[in-house]
């Protein structure tokens, strides 16, 4: 046992999902969104350095010193944390990112019915999108576990690190991480297409060949599963044109409409109750209309075609976060923090009650 695991256990006991190592200050542990510091002293340089180096193997070690910033998973007798380790100005730094042990279901993650509606098609684009720490890598998580105990076939992973590991239910999974079994995700997303799979889920979609990779596969008939670092899902839509080149975007833009299958936009908000948090999700389905938005280079209009989409399965969310509020599961100030449209709040940032 190292002693880091004595603090992944403290994080896990308190609830909390993430442990963060920063030389200079003590220990912290991220609880339902907020930095709470551990009673302990401030770690030196040498503190951290020895923290983190017990565990690491020379290979991430060496990686480190070349690289500036690695990340991997490490299996504690706590449970599975994703982690990145960084040098910065005062020495090193490390964020761990808990991990369930096994995959977590749709159904417990409360996400709307049409998402399991629209996995069933098996094919098509399907993105994921939020700010870090939104729960995108569960909400995937999940998508996979669903195609596994629902579907025959063949799905492969591509992850930097891999966090979830999948048995085989009724598909045969294979799980492949950037950095030990693939250079980059492009390359794995590249080989993948040839290794006769019917979903293939896409840790990140960051750059211009991965992107186009990922849309090609899923011009093909294949399902892609991938993750993108906006809010809104209309930004999602601008992110994937936008990220080529202008001579490029119109047939980018045609491809995306035919491609696209749904956008789960999400974000994380903490339950009024303070039993935790929950994913409040903003969707938005690939309909006719919105393909020729799309196709068009209107995405400015998504969000209208969004709120007369609700009867089909879509939700904004602004509206998901008004419906969580008038039930009460939510306070109106968490309603007001979360919202792409602050004025719809106001009354509960300046403390007056809910009509």
């Amino acid at each position: 046992m190292h002693r880091i695991d004595a603090f992944l256990e403290l994080a896990v006991q308190q609830g909390g999902s993430d442990l963060h190592l920063v030389s200079g200050q003590p220990p912290r542990i991220r609880i339902w969104g907020d930095l709470q510091p551990v009673r302990f002293r401030e770690l030196s340089p040498h503190d951290v350095l020895e923290f983190l180096t017990e565990f690491m193997t020379p290979v991430q070690r060496e990686a480190l010193e070349s690289k500036t910033a690695i990340d991997f998973a490490y299996d504690s007798p706590h449970g599975r944390f994703r982690v990145n380790v960084y040098q910065h100005a005062g020495g090193l730094g490390a964020a761990f990112r808990a991990v369930a042990g096994t995959p977590p279901s749709l159904e417990s993650l409360e996400l709307p019915p049409v998402v399991q509606q629209v996995l069933s098609v098996g094919k098509g684009l399907v993105l994921v999108t939020g700010p870090t720490g939104s729960g995108k890598s569960t909400t995937l998580a999940a998508m996979v576990d669903w195609l596994n105990r629902s579907r025959t076939g063949h799905i492969i992973t591509i992850e930097d690190p891999i966090e979830y590991l999948h048995d085989f239910g009724r598909c045969v999974v294979t799980q492949r991480e950037v950095g030990t079994h693939a250079p980059s995700f492009a390359e794995a997303l590249h080989s993948a297409v040839r290794e006769d799979p019917n979903a293939i889920l896409v840790g990140e979609m960051r750059d211009l060949e991965t992107i186009q990779l990922a849309l090609t596969a899923a011009e093909t008939g294949i399902l892609v599963l991938g993750t993108l670092h906006t809010n809104g899902a209309i930004r999602a839509v601008d992110r994937m044109v936008n990220v080529f080149p202008a001579r490029k975007q119109e047939q980018v833009r045609t491809m995306l409409a035919d491609a696209l299958r749904m956008v789960v936009s999400q974000t994380l908000v903490r339950r009024a109750d303070h039993s935790g948090r929950l994913a409040a999700c903003e969707v938005l389905l690939n309909t006719s209309a919105v393909s020729a938005m799309i196709r068009q280079g209107g995405a400015h209009k998504l969000s209208a075609a969004i709120q007369s989409g609700q009867r089909v399965g879509m939700q904004s969310l602004d509206g998901v976060l008004q419906d969580l509020v008038k039930r009460q599961v939510i306070t109106g100030e968490e309603a007001y923090e979360h919202a792409l449209d602050r004025q719809l709040f106001e009354r509960y940032a300046t403390g007056e009650q809910a009509a």
